[in-house]
Parts: structure tokens; sequence; C-alpha cells
């Protein structure tokens, strides 16, 4: 989808068509991994839910991916040479609908993987095949200046809990509920958020 057909979106229609491509792309295959798209999201907002976290955290959770259905580069395979930045594609789609944390969790998901491979050397011996591919393809791990920079984000922590998520929703066995379970948080966030505008 271009960034003009998000024209057509409003905060009354966008968790319906967000539903909608869960339904329709859901199960194309996740980068690799044993679970399919919809499945690694899932995952990651039922791990939030069961940790307690708050429902803009698990809404985040949910969508971190959405980019990988919505970039014009298409979906990652890991066939790759080059990145496809998901998760500005992700960020655009989301931005006027929900509220920075949010937004920021998508938009930097990415980045956090790289800054927790600089920050904690360990960190990579956790990642993925497909994961420690992407990470080659996005940058690798950052510099010093660049980690910096990324610590001043005042979503920091949000933004790294959304990542382990990310991290921790390949499970080929994990049973979640549907996208339709997590609908009204999803609505109620973007509401919430459109009311303060």
């Amino acid at each position: 989808m271009k960034a003009a057909d998000y024209k057509t979106l409003s905060g009354s229609n966008i968790v319906t068509f967000l539903e909608d491509i869960f339904e329709r792309r859901g199960g194309e295959e996740y980068l690799g991994e044993p679970v399919t798209m919809a499945e690694h999201m899932l995952q990651g907002a039922t791990l939030a839910e069961q940790n307690g976290d708050d429902e803009m955290t698990i809404v985040a959770a949910l969508l971190h991916d959405i980019g990988h259905f919505t970039s014009e580069f298409g979906t990652f395979s890991m066939d790759d040479t080059k990145d496809k930045y998901h998760e500005n594609a992700g960020a655009r789609l989301l931005e006027n609908f929900f509220p920075p944390l949010v937004v920021d969790c998508v938009k930097y998901h990415v980045a956090a993987k790289r800054y927790l491979c600089a920050a904690r050397p360990e960190y990579f011996n956790e990642l993925s095949e497909a994961s420690v591919h992407s990470l080659s393809l996005q940058g690798g791990p950052m510099g010093t200046e660049e980690l910096k920079a990324f610590e001043s984000n005042p979503n920091l922590n949000k933004i790294i809990a959304v990542r382990l998520l990310d991290d921790a929703g390949k499970s080929a066995d994990m049973e979640t509920p549907s996208f339709e379970y997590f609908a009204p948080m999803v609505q109620r966030v973007v509401d919430q958020h459109l009311k303060l505008q």
C-alpha cells in the first residue's frame, strides 16, 4: 500500500483495516522462522499481556511488524541483500492514529536490536538465524555515537521491551488469541490518542 492510499483511513476504520491485513496476509511465512507473520505478532502481544504490560505496550507488540505488509519494497526474505525498512513503513501507517509511544516502538524496534547488540554483546547470541541475517542488512550493531543518541529517546525502555517481545514471539507451538481479541484494546488506544489531538 502506498502512502497516498492511507488518506482513506480514519480513527473509525484503522482497526478494521489492520484486522483485514492480519486475516489476508497473516498466514505468510515470517522470515524463515517457525511461525507465520500473524502468529509472531500475536505471540508478542500475548506475552506482553501475560507480563502485565500496559495496553500501549501490548498494542505496540501486536503491530510492531505491520510494515512487512505495507512496505513498498515487499516482505523480507532470507535471500535479501538490501534492507526493506519495514519499521519505517509501519510507523508511517500508524503515526496519524496512535500515540508517539506506540509509533516509536514500531519505528525503532529494528534500531533496538542494533542497540542491544552494541550495549549487551551477549544479546547477539540470542538472535535467531533470520534476525542475524537481517541485522547485517540493517547496519549491524550501533557505534558509540549512535548508541548514545538512541539512549536519549524518552521511550527507550518501552522500545527495548517491545524488541524483546519481538524476539520471544517465535514459538512454533504457542497458542494465542486472534487479532479480534485485541481489536477493542487497539481501538481504545486509537480513541484515547485522537481525543487528545
